[in-house]
């Protein structure tokens, strides 16, 4: 599937060939298959059913193959979309290349959605398939995957990892051990013209008015990963660690894309555990760490990129607004990039510089070095006439999906007539250093870590269980924003929420105060 004119080439960045993702994966583990490739956070087995894993690129290579062999054997066709939901392990990163090998549509969906937040995005972009897991901690993804099916009458497969799988799932550990692999049947002749302008992944934003989906094709995602793995100075062979999962398009381009860019290790980490991320930083070697911004200057004041011996921290802000006010940088020895990441239009990534204090972002082209070849221009930021914030560029969207939907009144992507997408994010311009300064969220919207929930539809859930009860959002020292909830029946309307499939953040709220943290994104 082509957006806009099939007929014109995707565009790459400049001094870029135009090539998919699965053919960068695949010169990868060709030059390199004894090379270790992926790798599971010591204790998985903490809230999944199975031991973690390490993959050499050969052995990451042929899962893929079977995946995707096994995608097109059931009979799902090209460009069939292929919903993804399973935590930061390995077989998430390995099922969204299976799905692209496959020559299907891959739609990560992220960990905490439950039926309400499902239905919404599978049932909107007519998902064909669903690819989950057993359990994660108590919840079982099986069980719910399989009420999705059975609500979403597009789905004609449910598929998952782990044990002990609800009836009617087809497992898919056993590829695992899969002695000799059928060939994968070929692609339809389309979908090999113009191969880098296919959609690849749809991801999901939340507007006022419920779940976006947000359509890139290869060339936008090697785009956004390009931007981070520059100014990152991710090099070759990079030893990556990583707490966000590839589930959106910030986790993509700053998990996904800078691993098979440098073709060196990413190492997974989940559940959060400061104290296994310190060992794994330390045990796997790894000199580029993905974390919250926020959470990379607590682990910073405690010593532990010290002990550590030095690196690059690439710092994710999904609240933009709050970098400016943020503590100085005072390692000497590891560095700190800021990615301002706005919802699923763009991220910006910046490098702080020898002051500590977060680098000024350009209002006009944002530019990173590409050694002797000068810089490459991957986004362009303007102000609009509400004083928000819009990007276009490489890696920002240039069609709403599905194909026609801005005239169905649906929610949507808007993109204006110039390419440019409105944000919501409030902003100013220092006229002293020409940047654009981030100063407030979009309107109507919580940000919950990587969540984002649009206030008004939430009030209303909780007013149909309660008429009484309240849902507020405030802030939040480390993930941006708290959502708090007050009712005289907490109880019974955190019950209510949990049946209905809300997520669990949102039942969380309303939490008797004396009982531990709800759940963090």
């Amino acid at each position: 599937m082509i957006l806009g004119d099939s007929r014109v080439p995707a565009q790459p960045l400049q001094g870029q060939r135009r090539v998919t993702i699965d053919e960068v994966f695949r010169r990868v583990a060709s030059k390199h298959p004894d090379k270790l490739a992926l790798t599971d956070a010591p204790n998985r087995r903490s809230v999944t059913d199975t031991p973690p894993r390490r993959l050499t690129y050969a052995e990451a290579d042929r899962m893929v193959a079977a995946i995707a062999g096994r995608l097109r054997r059931m009979g799902l066709t090209t460009d069939a979309i292929v919903g993804i939901q399973l935590p930061n392990v390995v077989e998430n990163v390995l099922t969204i290349l299976g799905v692209l090998r496959a020559g299907m549509i891959a739609a990560p969906l992220p960990l905490l959605w439950r039926r309400t937040d499902t239905l919404a995005a599978l049932g909107g972009i007519g998902g064909k398939a669903l690819i989950t897991c057993g359990k994660v901690g108590s919840f079982d993804y099986g069980e719910l995957a399989m009420r999705i099916a059975s609500e979403i009458f597009s789905i004609r497969y449910v598929c998952g990892f782990g044990q002990k799988l609800p009836d009617g799932v087809v497992p898919f550990d056993d590829l695992y051990k899969v002695e000799r692999l059928d060939p994968i049947p070929p692609l339809e002749r389309e979908r090999q013209i113009n191969p880098t302008a296919h959609v690849a992944l749809i991801t999901f934003d939340t507007g006022e008015n419920g779940i976006v989906p947000v359509a890139r094709n290869h060339v936008e995602l090697l785009a956004g990963g390009l931007g981070v793995t520059l100014e990152a100075g991710v090099g070759q062979d990079a030893r990556i660690l990583s707490t966000m999962a590839p589930s959106s398009f910030a986790g993509v381009s700053l998990t996904l894309m800078p691993w098979l860019l440098s073709g060196g290790i990413l190492s997974l980490h989940h559940p959060f555990d400061a104290d296994v991320l310190a060992q794994q930083w330390r045990e796997e070697k790894c000199k580029t760490l993905i974390v919250p911004g926020l959470v990379a200057l607590r682990l910073s004041e405690a010593g532990v990129f010290t002990r550590a011996g030095g690196g690059t921290i690439v710092g994710t802000w999904r609240s933009p607004e709050r970098l400016t006010t943020s503590p100085g940088w005072r390692e000497k020895d590891t560095d700190l990039v800021d990615v301002q990441i706005f919802g699923e239009a763009a991220l910006v990534a910046a490098r702080r510089g020898s002051n500590g204090r977060p680098a000024p972002i350009p209002f006009g082209a944002v530019a990173v070095p590409r050694g002797s070849s000068g810089a490459v221009v991957v986004a362009e930021l303007a102000r609009t006439q509400a004083n928000t914030v819009a990007l276009r560029g490489p890696m920002v969207p240039r069609y709403p999906f599905p194909p026609g939907i801005e005239r169905s009144g649906l929610p949507h992507f808007r993109i204006d007539r110039f390419g440019l997408v409105d944000t919501g994010y409030t902003c100013r311009i220092d006229t002293a250093t020409k940047s654009m300064v981030v100063t407030g969220s979009p309107s109507g919207i919580a940000s919950v870590g990587g969540y984002r929930f649009p206030l008004q539809e939430l009030q209303e859930t909780v007013g149909r269980i309660d008429g009484g009860a309240t849902i507020a959002a405030l802030p939040d020292p480390v993930i941006g924003q708290r959502l708090i909830g007050n009712s005289t029946k907490r109880d019974a309307v955190r019950a209510a929420l949990t049946t209905v499939g809300a997520n669990p953040i949102v039942a969380a709220a309303f939490r008797d105060r004396s009982e531990r943290d709800p759940p963090r994104p």
